[in-house]
Formats: structure tokens, sequence, C-alpha cells
């Protein structure tokens, strides 16, 4: 079988390495890149580091304002999608790559599977909720990574084509947690120890586009006075610049600011740290699987499980809490094993293997019925 995956951003080549290994196993696999992380040295390092097939188009499409990003997407992967007539596309996550790859496949009779499907909140004008809402609805294939995201597909009258199969990011963790037990040089890189430090990342729009969001983040690290190794998106570094922020910075002693690293080097020092901040859905499950207390810099999670079972603390744009949370927070219970058995990808696989797509499509069991 001929499939087409479709990634943009960072979580998503993660997420691809693993599926893109088992998928080439058997089926013929053609990988687009859209471009939307688009920092080109920090996209290659990261599918040079986990080893993933280079992409065979980039659609190169940057950033931009939703619509024209989306729009260019559309218009380009429709393009492949015509030349390549594959029989599946694969897409991953809530990102606007995540959108066109559904929207390109649908309106082409095309069948798509969403890997890590289900989160919700109740938050829709949040661009990332919007699209994981379209596209669940729109692809054939739903594949969960927790039961409750399985539960809030069934709630929506989705189950039937809905499965739980585990974090996909969880086998590529798996994978590569070995390495890290053996590794500090990151540390060295930093002049940090272990168990010194917490890691600190932010990078959603809603928190680095609006100044006082942003601003009351940083001063709530700077008050906790706790070593914090805080990694800079480009978005986040480009608006501490515009905000005149990085001087709350550098008149503390506890923050260090780096520029971003490539996925194993991140990991490593995640591993190392106390404490996981962040307000990235992707670092909350990492912080979960490293058995790290996460407190999320932000008015809710996208992963409200991982809080229910004890390992995450959800701060809102607060400065006091932030700084007491950073210092005082610490798990309630023991781990319940959230995301699956590390053979994600596996399962997916053998999902799609027996699925017959031929008639997945109820307008096509239509049109045989009534001619």
């Amino acid at each position: 079988m001929k499939i087409i995956t479709i990634v943009g951003a960072r979580p998503q080549f993660i997420k691809l390495q693993p599926l893109s290994k088992e998928l080439r196993k058997k089926h013929e696999e053609i990988i687009i890149h859209t471009g939307q992380h688009y920092d080109f040295e920090m996209s290659k390092l990261f599918f040079d580091e986990l080893n993933i097939p280079k992409p065979d188009y980039n659609l190169e499409v940057g950033s931009g304002k939703p619509g024209y990003q989306l729009a260019q997407m559309l218009k380009k992967t429709e393009e492949i999608l015509m030349k390549e007539k594959p029989e599946l596309v694969i897409i991953f996550g809530d990102t606007n790559s995540t959108l066109a790859g559904a929207l390109s496949a649908i309106q082409n009779h095309i069948p798509s599977a969403h890997v890590e499907a289900g989160p919700r909140n109740k938050w829709l004008d949040v661009p990332e909720m919007i699209n994981r809402v379209i596209v669940d609805n729109i692809c054939q294939l739903l594949f969960c990574a927790t039961e409750s995201n399985l539960d809030n597909l069934r709630n929506e009258g989705l189950s039937h084509k809905a499965y739980f199969v585990g974090d996909i990011t969880y086998d590529i963790f798996l994978e590569n947690i070995k390495r890290m037990e053996q590794k500090e040089n990151i540390l060295e890189k930093y002049d940090i120890k272990p168990n010194e430090y917490h890691v600190a990342s932010c990078h959603r729009a809603e928190n680095t586009d609006e100044k006082n969001r942003l601003k009351t983040i940083i001063e709530g690290m700077t008050a906790s006075d706790e070593k914090i190794i805080f990694s800079l998106h480009p978005r986040t570094k480009k608006m501490m610049g515009k905000f005149n922020l990085y001087e709350i910075i550098e008149k503390s002693n506890n923050i260090t600011p780096i520029d971003p690293i490539g996925y194993l080097d991140f990991i490593q020092l995640e591993y190392h740290a106390n404490k996981i901040i962040t307000d990235s859905g992707g670092v909350q499950r990492e912080a979960y699987f490293l058995k790290k207390p996460c407190i999320n810099i932000y008015d809710h999670t996208y992963w409200p499980e991982i809080r229910d079972d004890g390992w995450q603390v959800v701060t809102g744009i607060n400065k006091e809490k932030i700084a007491d949370d950073i210092r005082n927070f610490k798990p309630t219970k023991p781990q319940s094993g959230l995301f699956g058995d590390g053979i994600t990808a596996k399962k997916i696989v053998e999902i799609i293997n027996k699925t017959d797509f031929n008639n997945i499509f109820e307008y096509k069991k239509y049109s045989e019925k009534y001619g």
C-alpha cells in the first residue's frame, strides 16, 4: 500500500520516527514536510538524530497568519496527492499541518488516519482544539493515546472508527531512554549537575504573543529562586526581544536561557532535572514518562489525565502560583500508567493492515447499493 505521512513541527517528527520504521516493513511510505517548523537547521537536526527518512517533499510553507498558512498547505499538499495517488494519508497531533492533511485527503476521497486523536477540553477558541475536533470528524481511522481520549470520541459518536493504541511518543522514549542513563555531556555544556535544576519551555502563541502573560510567566520563574534551564522556542525568543523581557532574566540569578536543542539532548536535560515547567503537551507527557513533577504554565491542560493522576499541576498565568508550584509541587500518588505499553506503532500498522480502505467511505457504499 502507498501511504503518505504528513508532518510539520517538532512533536510530529518525533511521532513519525517509530511509525515510519514500522510502516516501511510492508508498505511504501512517502513523507511530506509542510515546512511549518521553518527553522531548517532545527528541522534537519531532528530528522538526522532520530534517523527519520528524508522527506520526499518539503512544502516550505513557513510562518504566517493561520489562513495564509493553511491555504498554502492545502494547495501544495493536494498537488502531491494528485501526483502520488496514495491509498492512505496519516497525520499527527493538532497543528495546521494536521488540519491541512486531513482536509486535502477528504476533499480528494483519500482515506486518512489521525495519530493522537481524542484529546478534548472546553476551550474551543484555542486553534489546536479546533483542529482536533475537525480532524477527528473527517478522518476514517482515529488512534488514541489514552483511554480517556477514546471516551471523548465515544461521547461524540466517533467510537466506530476509534482505537486505543497508546502514545506513540512513548515508543521512541523507551527506545532512547537507555542512552540517557549513560550520558551527561549536555549537562557539562551548561555547567549543571543532575538533580540540581529544573527544565522549562514555553511556546504556545497565547503565552508568547501577549506581553503581560509572557512577562508573568518569566517573573514567576524568577520569583521561585529555583535554578531553571529555560529552552527558548524561536517564537518565545523573538517575543522576549520585542517586549524587552530579557532584562528580567538578566537581573535574576536562577534562570539560564538556552537556544533550542535536539530531541535527545532535551530528553537528557529532562532526565537529570528535578521538575519540568512547560505549556507543551508533548513535554508534559515526556515529564510523565520520566516520572518528573510537571508544572503546567497555562490556563488549562490538554492532558487532564496527567493532572488527575497526580503528576501535573496547572498554574494559570499567576506569578505567585507559578513560583509556589515550582518550589513546592510534588506528585500525590504513584503513576497508574496512562499511555500504553510502548508498542503503539506496531498496533497502528496492524489495524491499518486489517482495514478495507476500498469501502471505507459511506458514499461509496451508497453508490454500490443504489447505483
